[in-house]
């Protein structure tokens, strides 16, 4: 049918002969399913490079607020960025940060909270910003919190899942109340441990152990609130084994599994590494695809009701450098403080993330390359239907702050864009159009000898979201991943060429910029969201300008 639909259409006549062009087939009549919005989510981490103190908190600044109560030392213009994203669920305390954390020494009095060691960044947490402060920020910023527990203590969280959302007159109730909140909180999302496969965890267990202990933690907090949604520990690799004991014992608690995933590009030490990174959204979808049907597959086999979706809550492109290198800091304008960076000859023998690393263009189109990933799993029995890629503010996050000011890295515009013009219903979409074949680095994970691992794929330059939005219209989002040549694009919709508008509203990220290009306090918006207004067709497309996100609204009612 499709072949029968390409063999049909009329040639585009451009003014470059050797224009290139991907057709879109786009059927309007099948949707796919819909986006949850909770793929827009986001995450935090206390002791992380700046995300709590210095980033969404920092007591003293000018820029902070002054008044007492529970939001007394948050960033303002940190708290404006994120809520002009209208954030999915933010993710805290952790991440690593978690496995050690105890909720109750986050409460009451700021001056009375201990000071204590973090074991997992090194660092010291002041405890100065916890569980309301945190709570209370993600209500101001217009987010549902997803509070993450250890699972080494089945006391301890339910003590916290009470304190949280409680209505019964206790102890922890009433201190609640004294500590500035007299209704619940009302906590929907809650994790049950963090990547305690891994031996960095505290309270490292194999798959049978944390079954077990996961299976006690959600019999006994759901017996406090019944409502808690449920995030389990999932893996990214040996998947079957750990996957299968966890749903055994206590996969009709979850409502989720967690899945990390985290690409890396080598561009801070060896020379541009742009197609390595846009292509990386292909190696993310391998892995939520196979995750999602293994999923699918043995909670069919265990019986459960229905399987548990797919919660991809920590994601992102690190930026790797040479140990040896001295350590970076961050800078002032928003990057990295400079420094001595001198070259390497070959692979270096030790790597680390930096994480004051900017986000460039290139990290831009991946992550809507991720995203469009995530929107194509809504068909599946076992989704991807909650997001939350690291970090929301600063260590290579959404929003940087520095203390002269906050802005949204190139990662928020895209954040922004698809949150707001993007709709929810996915249709069927199929491109036909130009690729490359490439070795395509699997992530951060290493060879022996130190390099990336990668793997043979075919990645395609035009990269496809289409969706129909509340209103009727229907809105393609469009990534053209070649580094320097336009692209036509050419939707056809139902496989009728007369069904394409005239003109479409178009939405904009890159295309007139370098692919390294970043923002910074001194250029906020190097990196940003044009609106081009209408813009008509040429014989039934558009032009799509070299590494560059579009979102294209249209309506078909009129044709």
């Amino acid at each position: 049918m499709t072949e029968t639909r390409r063999m049909e259409l009329p040639s585009m006549h451009t003014d470059n002969a050797h224009q290139r062009e991907a057709l879109a087939f786009i059927d309007t009549t099948r949707p796919v399913g819909r986006i949850d919005d909770d793929v827009y989510g986001h995450f935090l981490e206390s002791a992380f490079f700046g995300n709590i103190e210095g980033g969404v908190f920092d007591e003293g600044s000018p820029r902070a607020v002054s008044e007492p109560g529970l939001l007394s030392g948050v960033r303002r213009d940190v708290l404006d960025l994120v809520r002009d994203l209208a954030p999915g669920p933010i993710r805290w305390p952790g991440g690593n940060f978690t496995s050690g954390y105890r909720w109750e020494e986050g409460i009451g009095p700021r001056d009375d909270r201990p000071t204590r060691l973090d074991l997992a960044w090194g660092d010291t947490e002041s405890n100065r910003f916890g569980t309301d402060e945190f709570l209370a920020w993600t209500e101001a910023a217009g987010a549902e919190p997803y509070l993450v527990h250890s699972c080494r203590d089945v006391d301890e969280a339910v003590r916290w899942v009470e304190y949280t959302n409680s209505r019964h007159d206790t102890t922890l109730t009433r201190n609640r109340r004294t500590n500035g909140r007299e209704e619940p909180w009302k906590v929907r999302y809650w994790g049950i441990g963090n990547e305690v496969y891994g031996p960095w965890q505290m309270g490292h267990r194999s798959a049978d152990e944390y079954a077990l202990a996961a299976r006690e933690h959600a019999r006994f907090m759901r017996l406090v609130d019944g409502d808690l949604k449920l995030i389990g520990v999932g893996i990214p690799w040996d998947q079957e084994n750990w996957t299968r004991a966890a749903l055994e014992q206590a996969g009709k608690y979850f409502d989720y599994l967690s899945l990390h995933l985290y690409g890396a590009t080598t561009e801070l030490w060896a020379g541009d590494d742009y197609e390595n990174i846009v292509a990386q959204s292909l190696y993310f979808e391998q892995g939520m695809n196979t995750y999602s049907h293994l999923i699918t597959s043995l909670s069919d086999e265990i019986g459960l009701p229905k399987p548990p979706q797919i919660a991809l809550d920590e994601w992102t492109m690190r930026h790797l450098e040479p140990a040896a290198w001295d350590e970076p800091q961050r800078g002032d304008d928003g990057g990295v403080a400079p420094r001595e960076t001198p070259e390497v000859d070959g692979w270096p023998n030790a790597l680390r993330v930096n994480r004051y690393a900017p986000r460039t263009v290139g990290d831009a189109l991946f992550s809507a390359g991720v995203l469009h990933a995530i929107h194509r799993t809504v068909g599946h029995d076992t989704a991807v239907t909650m997001a939350n890629p690291v970090n929301l503010v600063n260590a290579n996050g959404i929003v940087v702050a520095r203390p002269g000011g906050a802005f949204g890295s190139a990662l928020y515009h895209v954040w922004h864009l698809y949150g707001r013009q993007l709709g929810r219903t996915v249709l069927h979409a199929e491109v036909d159009g130009p690729s490359r074949s490439a070795s395509v680095p699997l992530g951060d994970n290493r060879v022996p000898s130190g390099g990336l691992q990668t793997a043979s794929m075919t990645v395609p330059f035009i990269d496809v979201s289409a969706t129909r939005a509340e209103d009727g219209t229907v809105r393609i989002a469009v990534i053209n991943r070649h580094r320097d040549e336009a692209i036509r694009f050419r939707p056809v919709f139902d496989g009728r060429t007369d069904r394409t508008p005239p003109a479409a509203r178009i939405h904009r990220i890159g295309a007139d910029i370098a692919v390294t290009d970043s923002n910074s306090l001194s250029a906020p918006d190097a990196v940003s969201t044009r609106d081009l207004g209408q813009v008509d067709a040429i014989d039934g497309g558009w032009l799509m300008p070299p590494h560059s996100v579009t979102v294209l609204t249209m309506d078909l009612h009129g044709r």
